[in-house]
């Protein structure tokens, strides 16, 4: 006779899964109780995907923050003279 384990095998959610509950989430038409009811999930698991959603949503229209390019040439330069110091 075989037992039975009584706990659940671990699930993983495709991106689309996750952003679909996620953007019913930002609708606020539904509770997150009825969400996770909905979306056999945990609210919890809801609103721990929301945060990434809300602080990244800039980035998806181009609002990245773009680095300043950093000249090397001095950088170099005083590798070099480090280098001769070094030697001597």
């Amino acid at each position: 006779m075989l037992k039975k384990s009584a706990r659940r095998t671990r699930r993983t959610h495709t991106p689309t899964f996750k952003a679909q509950v996620t953007v019913a989430a930002l609708r606020e038409d539904k509770t997150l109780a009825e969400l996770a009811q909905q979306f056999e999930g945990h609210p919890t698991q809801t609103v721990e995907w929301k945060h990434p959603l809300l602080n990244h949503a800039a980035d998806a229209f181009g609002g990245a923050p773009t680095v300043a390019p950093v000249d090397l040439a001095p950088l170099h330069a005083k590798i070099g003279q480090l280098t001769l110091e070094h030697d001597f």
